[in-house]
Order: structure tokens, then sequence, then C-alpha cells
């Protein structure tokens, strides 16, 4: 018996995944508690539009996450954090200053995709965007007395 998965089933296939089973195994379990739909045309049709479907979104988040980094590359973000004597910080820099002063500037990003070293001292310190896999920027942090 050909079956279409809908969810991924341990030991038999990934969803979306055209495959025979065993009578038995494909009427009693599969399609009894909805982990597969019977192969036929229309189905499978269905199936592969809804695979091209989410590549194509997938393309066009991976081109608006390379545009933005694009953007983000190279620039310079001024965070101003309360100090002491000597420029030294009450606290540090962390990854939510950082992501709180792109958003003033006009970019939203979460501050755990911002990778940064401990700052504990006025300066100008580089940081990382990651957006995605294989997707990242460079910033520059200049960290400023409040």
């Amino acid at each position: 018996m050909k079956v279409l998965l809908t969810a991924d089933v341990k030991g038999t296939g990934k969803k979306g995944e055209v495959v025979e089973v065993a009578d038995g195994y494909g009427r009693n379990f599969l399609l009894k508690k909805g982990l597969a739909t019977a192969a036929n045309a229309s189905n499978v049709h269905q199936a592969q539009q809804q695979k091209e479907a989410a590549a194509f979104h997938k393309a066009e988040e991976v081109k608006a996450l390379k545009a933005l980094a694009a953007q983000l590359n190279g620039k310079t973000v001024e965070v101003k954090i309360k100090t002491g004597e000597n420029g030294k910080t009450f606290g540090s820099v962390t990854a939510s200053h950082v992501a709180a002063a792109l958003s003033e500037i006009g970019f939203d990003v979460d501050k755990k995709k911002i990778k940064l070293d401990a700052v504990k001292t006025l300066g100008a310190y580089p940081a990382e965007v990651r957006l995605m896999e294989g997707v990242s920027a460079k910033i520059t942090v200049q960290v400023v007395a409040l």
C-alpha cells in the first residue's frame, strides 16, 4: 500500500514522502492515527505544491535577511551606559543593550542573534549579528558614558 506521510514517522519516512508500507500497518496505524493519507494523484500533487511553496518562502526569507545583513554591515551603534571614575562601567554592555540601540536606528534584530564579548569599559568593540546560518553582519559597538 502506498501512503503519503503527513508527519515524520520513525522507521518509515519523513513528512511529505510517498512510501510503500504493509496494508495492515497503513490502514490500522498510519491512516487511523492521521500520520498518512492515501497516495492518490491529487494528494501527491498537493504535497508537491506545498513543498514548492515552502521552498519559495524560505528563499524569499533568505533574500530579505541577506539584504538586512548588507545594510547592517559596517554600522556603528552607540550604547550609553552609566560609568564611574576611570571610565569603569556599572555592569556590562550586553546584547540586549545593542539590540535596543539597533532598534533606535531602525533595525529590528533579536538580542539572541547578537554575539558580543563582555564589555566593561568605554570604547569601541566589534560585534557580530548572525541573522541565520551563513548570513551575518559585522558591526561596531561604541560604548560612551551616560
